[in-house]
């Protein structure tokens, strides 16, 4: 990525991210990273601090039902994992922060699994 990309994605970041603060009311943040060759996802509490619920392309049930990578598969098989683990904590409401990615592809993907999963946003 060239300097210029990469100054244009930081500054589209922290617009979206002071945008959800701004909006999120106290609620939980679900965010997504995006690499070339997996996708993370992670429940955090801004208030603590703390990520409460974790998710990967690279975790063993991901790669067990062979998505393990960077496709929508694996994104999908990401967002049911992540909403189910948050339900299993006791998350149901989120805001969903998808960084400076677009909503489209493998973001979207993992979106719609984990608003399928029971994940409310």
């Amino acid at each position: 990525m060239s300097s210029k990309a990469k100054v244009l994605f930081l500054r589209r970041r922290q617009r979206v991210r002071a945008n959800l603060r701004r909006l999120a009311n106290g609620r939980l943040r679900l965010s997504v990273f995006r690499s070339s060759k997996h996708i993370y996802a992670q429940v955090i509490d801004d208030v603590a601090g703390r990520t409460l619920a974790a998710a990967s392309s690279l975790d063993g049930a991901v790669k067990a039902s062979g998505g393990g990578g960077a496709d929508i598969a694996a994104a999908s098989a990401v967002g049911k994992l992540i909403a189910e683990r948050a339900m299993a904590v006791g998350i149901g409401p989120v805001v969903f922060d998808r960084g400076g990615y677009l909503y489209h592809g493998r973001v979207k993907a993992l979106a719609e699994a984990a608003r399928e999963g029971g994940l409310e946003f």
